[in-house]
């Protein structure tokens, strides 16, 4: 059964419009989650809400957002002027630009959405916007509201649907330049370059996300096995990496560990494997 869509509205492009629902791609719900305890008593800790001065509970009814706009003093605002606020997108992804998906850096991406047409009759609309962008190799660029927040989207065609994904704001992404700037310009020697491509040819693949687990998952769900069970919680222990200080060694040492022959013998290692027969029997005859 879907989950309940997060966002319901119309997609947008020109005259052309149709009734889409925004539903979330990606979920956490099978994470383990903790609840805070009580030591002593065993009891589950449920935390209050109280005032930061006085110490005491604030009910709900007495509860206000507020905006610091100076040291202790706050701007207080209400739930219906936080509704009334006007964004033309509440309602509405207005899909105002289309791209090369080639020019969106990837840090901008942020969370990700499925948005498929709601009801038969946006059906035929949805499919046009999306066969159009198909075609053209193209991705939308549109705003939508989510939670009273504005964000950019970012729309691409994906099996019969369409992908969105959140955009982050040109404000919210860090300049490298603050990062980068005090890495060397360091000239990488041929014979090392070589070494470390014969690694990375080595372990060249397709991405598969299945191949991958969250091992940290797994572990929790070991230790909390162990002590339900009354036994020992398991101990993982991990070498941790240093500096490397004979890089070229390194190398060296890495490619010949990836090789596909690796530890299969070699005739300088003293334990040349035998030629083939018909091979023997060729050079004899020669």
């Amino acid at each position: 059964m879907a989950p309940r869509p997060n966002w319901k509205g119309f997609l947008k492009l020109s005259l052309v419009s149709c009734a889409v629902a925004l539903y979330p791609a990606t979920t956490t719900g099978q994470r383990i989650r903790f609840n805070i305890i009580n030591r002593k008593t065993g009891n589950r800790i449920h935390n209050e809400v109280v005032d930061a001065e006085t110490g005491k509970p604030v009910p709900e009814e007495d509860r206000v957002k507020g905006y610091q706009y100076k040291k202790g003093e706050y701007v207080l605002l209400e739930e219906d002027e936080l509704d009334n606020v006007a964004l033309e997108s509440t309602h509405t992804i207005d899909i105002e630009r289309f791209v090369p998906v080639s020019e969106v850096d990837r840090i901008y991406l942020d969370e990700s959405y499925y948005l498929v047409p709601q009801d038969e009759i946006a059906q035929e609309a949805f499919g046009v916007i999306r066969e159009a962008m198909q075609k053209e190799e193209l991705v939308g660029l549109a705003r939508v509201v989510i939670y009273r927040r504005e964000h950019l989207l970012l729309l691409a065609p994906r099996g019969k649907g369409l992908m969105a994904t959140t955009l982050r704001y040109k404000t919210e992404v860090r300049n490298e330049k603050e990062y980068f700037d005090e890495i060397e310009d360091v000239k990488i020697p041929a014979d090392m370059l070589k070494l470390a491509t014969q690694i990375l040819e080595s372990k060249k693949g397709h991405f598969n996300p299945g191949q991958f687990e969250d091992r940290y998952e797994n572990a929790l769900i070991d230790l909390i096995r162990a002590k339900h069970a009354g036994k020992a919680p398991p101990v993982l222990a991990e070498e941790r990496p240093s500096n490397v200080i004979d890089l070229m060694d390194a190398l060296r040492r890495s490619a010949r560990g990836s090789h596909p022959h690796a530890g299969r013998g070699h005739p300088r290692s003293g334990h040349a494997r035998k030629r083939p027969r018909a091979r023997r029997k060729v050079r004899k005859a020669s």
